[in-house]
This record gives structure tokens, C-alpha cells and sequence, in this order.
């Protein structure tokens, strides 16, 4: 049996970062991307999932904050 190690290269983290970085003081969410400071904060050590529930309500905030 042939023993081997594969190196596989991490796999590249999705994020809704548009460059637009300015935290709203009473939602404490980003004016950009809309996620919250905690959100930003621990976004490359979230896992696949959590950081999928994130991006799935971003448009859902983004539309709640253009209402009010």
C-alpha cells in the first residue's frame, strides 16, 4: 500500500464585502454589507454553513434598511 499525503489548497471564503465599511452606530451593521460587527469580526472562523446563513439574510436586511 502506497502511503502519500495530498495536499489539497484551502478553499477561497466567500464574502459580501463591498468596500463600503462604515459600522451604523445603533444597528451596529455595516452600511455595505450589512452584517453586524460581530458578524465581520468573526467571519474567517465561521464555518461553511454559518457563513451561508449569513449571505442568505443579508438581502432581507439590506431591503429592511432601505425601508426604514
Amino acid at each position: 500500500m502506497d502511503d502519500f499525503l495530498e495536499i489539497v489548497p484551502p478553499r477561497a471564503i466567500a464574502t459580501p464585502c463591498v468596500n463600503v465599511c462604515r459600522i451604523d452606530a445603533a444597528t451596529r451593521r455595516c452600511h455595505g454589507c450589512a452584517r453586524t460587527i460581530d458578524e465581520i469580526t468573526a467571519w474567517t472562523r465561521l464555518t461553511d454553513t454559518e457563513r451561508d446563513r449569513i449571505m442568505a439574510d443579508l438581502p432581507h436586511r439590506r431591503a429592511a434598511h432601505r425601508r426604514s
